[in-house]
């Protein structure tokens, strides 16, 4: 087993390296840089841009990692240029492509980035005066709030129901939960999340659950069992419209394993002897048929984690790690951008290698070992 794991973890480096070669590519490429987007902003020409440049969020900064007051230097500088001349002399913008690390070639700038990855060092944020170890240490508890609730609500409703199906497959409770469920999980989750906004946070009819952010304003005015009940208040709905739309596949996943272990001849034999059907269900069974789903928990548990609430964190006004990512990539953020994908592709992958080894927790009967991964 310990060979395995060596090998796999000698995996991911190829593994993590194209990936970030990929999309660095992809983002060096793509039209309007951050030069690109000080420019348009000072100049009037994005709207949106101009309006967050001048408040608390800060303004550019480089590979260097001079951070958003430099930005804001050059800012000012690109404005007094603007002003008196309509227009911007060419080798001035030479100038900031050199302040800011643009004047290197692309492959310089990847290992110099990869170097300070390696030692965990990220850079600070273009548009922001904080570092991005920091600003994903902000927002981590929105995101880990919300994967981490999700997926075990998740599991918590897709095993029993699917379990129940298996044992009454055909039955009119399996038909008419399959009919709910298959709707569920064609309806998107914003589309639930903003139908509990209009039904229960004082939309159109009951204002019952708060409308935004994770804790109230009087958060810290409150004692910890008030505190417990206020996070879980406002939790309710964000969670439940991801819930909704999120058990599908595991609820089918729970009932195809078990019909297909149902079936097996170790069941039949345990039927033969007398056993009960919940002895032979739990007993024999469920260890089978939940391999497969337990196993995938920590590949769950990612998945939603980062890429299944942005619009659940737009819609409800938490500012987690999703629109943390979205925000980058609009605004060309890239210390942001290529640093939280390094940390989220690496977290991924040795997710990835624990949803393996569980495996053999659950089943010691697997051996990694014998095979050439």
């Amino acid at each position: 087993m310990l060979a395995y794991i060596v090998r796999r973890l000698l995996l991911i480096i190829p593994t993590l390296l194209g990936i970030m070669v990929i999309n660095f590519a992809i983002v060096q490429f793509a039209p309007g840089g951050p030069i690109e987007q000080i420019i348009a902003q000072v100049t009037g020409q994005d709207a949106g841009a101009t309006s967050r440049i001048g408040g608390t969020s800060g303004s550019e900064t480089g590979f260097s990692g001079q951070g958003g007051a430099s930005a804001r230097a050059a800012a000012s500088q690109i404005n007094s240029r603007y002003r008196g001349a309509q227009g911007l002399d060419p080798e001035f913008i030479k100038q900031l492509e050199v302040q800011f690390g643009f004047d290197k070639p692309l492959h310089e700038r990847f290992l110099l980035m990869l170097g300070n990855y390696v030692q965990f060092d990220f850079g600070t944020s273009y548009f922001r005066d904080e570092s991005v170890i920091d600003l994903v240490i902000e927002k981590m508890p929105v995101s880990i709030s919300l994967g981490l609730w999700t997926t075990l609500l998740v599991y918590l409703i897709s095993i029993p129901l699917g379990v129940r199906k298996a044992v009454r497959d055909g039955s009119r409770f399996d038909i008419w939960t399959s009919g709910v469920i298959i709707v569920g999980n064609a309806v998107p989750s914003f589309m639930f999340a903003v139908l509990l906004v209009v039904l229960f946070a004082g939309g159109s009819y009951l204002d019952w659950f708060p409308l935004r952010g994770l804790t109230s304003d009087n958060f810290d005015e409150l004692n910890w069992a008030q505190k417990i009940l206020d996070y879980l208040w406002h939790m309710v709905l964000p969670v439940s419209a991801l819930v909704i739309g999120g058990f599908a596949y595991l609820t089918f996943l729970t009932k195809n394993s078990f019909l297909d272990q149902i079936n097996q001849q170790y069941v039949l034999t345990a039927k033969a002897k007398g056993l009960s059907e919940n002895r032979v269900l739990y007993g024999h069974v469920f260890r089978n048929a939940m391999l497969i789903v337990i196993a995938g928990f920590p590949a769950a548990f990612v998945s939603i984690l980062f890429t299944g609430a942005l619009l659940i964190e737009i819609i409800f006004s938490l500012d987690g790690l999703g629109l943390l990512g979205f925000e980058a990539v609009i605004k060309r953020d890239y210390p942001i951008i290529f640093g939280t994908l390094y940390f989220f592709t690496l977290l991924g992958l040795l997710m990835n290698l624990i949803g393996d080894l569980t495996y053999t927790v659950i089943d010691p009967r697997i051996d990694f070992e014998g095979r050439n991964v």
